[in-house]
């Protein structure tokens, strides 16, 4: 059958789905794996059967492209629930087992299983938010019948994977395989095989709040549960998003089908989770998103450069300016794993970046994203000095002083002496010439823009600049080295404000009329941050700082 192989491992049938590179339910994938159950589950030589991923991944996902193909009518919608049904209802227990990620769809069709295997080094998620979406195969259904509603609902309206082990923890596995997939996976079918077993949906006694203790009230009647004590769980979800994602109608809506799973009946709640779907389907929002998730993957292709072309090895960094930039920089850098020496001309000027990264990171460890002990790992990597010592090991240098042209070229000039032949030479101007900064070295072939967004720590776009002498080897290192950094990269030619700031200089420009036309600067900001943004234009002016905002202007005042 197309998609997928069938093997007999004596009495186990092992369903093994192949459709590269990530196993992708695309169109013909769903039919495949329910007809390959159903004739498993009819041969009487098989006693249990298992579902298993070929390459690198159980089941990355649906295929993106056909949600666009839905929403234009070039495709029927889909219908996964009735096809993903067969594996819940077969005569034989099914065995989902779990290798690289089991997300959105995948998840949805590993919930149809009657028992889940996973890899250590495997993670499971329902990312389907992040697209503007809601699983709309049972996923909001199945998942808090397995792992809870409160393992569900942070799941389902927020959109991070979950590790093995915590997979196993919550209840979405039921063993944690370390060795071989598949012969763990034989070996767990075999003890299963002839045992009782459940659907999936048939499972009732984790749909209540997990701080509610059941009574006679609250256990399930009927298929569902409705619970004075589970309702606080929703409202604190709602609560939640509204913080979270201002705006956003996913994450609502998703709350809003797990709540159904507590008050409605299986069919009834799928039901309504379709609804809601569909709703978001159709949304300018998740077409957005959409957009934005192709565009980020269409950023990474380099045009007219060899993949032949080899980045350089990044294992050492420094960064020349400890100001909000340079401090945040230096930040990535340790979170990445990668020691950074972090020099400033002014005794003071260090120790002011110093106290603004400490304080970062007690903010981070306070709110729980971040143990003590890494905290403190990450800053160790860190080391603060006045004069260009241990320069000379970096492998990338990285400048953030003051958005001056004489004042970086001076810096470039120093660093060009001390600098060894092969590193990295990347500035972070948010608007220079990067030929003219590249003209105060000896080798503009390794120089490049590396313009990152504030606060550097927290932004994932990263700016990659490239001048007319920027080498291919060059280019090729800043990508990866984003990649590495866990940053978004976007190559830009030289030209002023490269891309970002040539975007928000118009939206930055109206902001400043409606304050002439009489708004206030809270009026401002709060719509755009009721609308969504993180914070206000104006606030986001003033972060970046005013003084830097003039500095570009004079250096352009010919232009202007």
């Amino acid at each position: 059958m197309p998609f997928v192989h069938t093997s007999l491992h004596a009495n186990i049938a092992v369903l093994t789905i192949h459709n590269p590179p990530v196993n992708a339910l695309s169109p013909g994938v769903p039919e495949a794996i329910a007809e390959a159950v159903e004739v498993a589950g009819r041969n009487p030589e098989v006693a249990a059967i298992i579902v298993i991923g070929a390459g690198h991944t159980f089941i990355a996902g649906a295929d993106i492209r056909e949600f666009g193909k839905i929403v234009s009518g070039q495709r029927p919608p889909l219908n996964l629930l009735p096809l993903l049904q067969v594996i819940e209802d077969s005569p034989k227990p099914v065995v989902i087992a779990i290798h690289g990620a089991a997300l959105g769809g995948g998840l949805e069709t590993a919930l149809c299983g009657h028992y889940r295997v996973i890899a250590a080094a495997a993670q499971v998620g329902q990312p389907e938010v992040k697209l503007g979406l809601i699983p709309g195969a049972g996923g909001t259904q199945r998942l808090p019948r397995v792992a809870g509603i409160a393992k569900a609902l942070e799941m389902c309206a927020w959109g991070e994977p979950v590790p093995a082990r915590d997979a196993v923890q919550c209840g979405i596995a039921d063993r944690l395989v370390e060795g071989d997939l598949l012969a763990g996976a034989i070996e767990f079918a075999r003890e299963i095989a002839y045992q009782p077993f459940r659907k999936t949906r048939e499972r009732n006694d984790k749909l209540h709040a997990a701080s509610a203790v059941p009574t006679a009230e609250t256990e399930p009647r009927g298929g569902h549960v409705a619970s004075e004590t589970s309702s606080d769980i929703f409202a604190a979800a709602r609560s939640e998003a509204a913080k979270r994602a201002r705006g956003q109608q996913a994450p609502l809506a998703a709350v809003e089908a797990v709540e159904a799973a507590t008050r409605l009946p299986f069919a009834g709640g799928c039901a309504r989770e379709a609804e809601l779907f569909r709703d978001c389907l159709y949304s300018t929002q998740s077409k957005a998103l959409i957009h934005a998730f192709f565009a980020e993957r269409a950023a990474a292709k380099i045009p007219g450069i060899s993949k032949a072309v080899k980045p350089l090895d990044i294992q050492r960094a420094a960064v020349v300016g400890a100001g909000t930039m340079g401090a945040a920089i230096a930040m990535t850098y340790a979170n990445a794993g990668i020691p950074v020496l972090l020099k400033d001309s002014d005794a003071a000027a260090l120790e002011r970046g110093l106290d603004r990264i400490r304080d970062n990171y007690a903010k981070t460890v306070a709110k729980g994203r971040l143990s003590a002990q890494a905290a403190a790992d990450r800053i160790a990597r860190i080391t603060p000095q006045l004069d260009y010592n241990g320069f000379e090991h970096a492998d990338v240098i990285t400048e953030a002083v003051f958005e001056s042209t004489e004042a970086k070229k001076q810096v470039w000039r120093e660093l060009d002496r001390v600098a060894k032949p092969d590193c990295l030479l990347a500035t972070n101007t948010s608007s220079l010439d990067i030929d003219e900064l590249a003209s105060a070295t000896s080798r503009p072939h390794l120089f490049i823009g590396n313009h990152f967004f504030s606060p550097a720590h927290v932004m994932r776009l990263l700016e990659v600049v490239r001048g007319r002498a920027t080498s291919d080897e060059a280019i090729v290192t800043s990508m990866a080295l984003a990649r590495k950094l866990g940053k978004v990269a976007v190559l830009a030619r030289n030209s002023r404000g490269f891309i970002g700031n040539r975007m928000v200089g118009p939206y930055l420009r109206e902001a400043q009329f409606l304050l002439e036309e009489g708004a206030s600067v809270e009026q401002v900001n709060d719509a755009l941050y009721t609308f969504g943004m993180a914070m206000g234009p104006l606030a986001v002016d003033d972060l970046s700082g005013l003084d830097i905002s003039h500095a570009i202007r004079k250096e352009f005042a010919h232009l202007e």
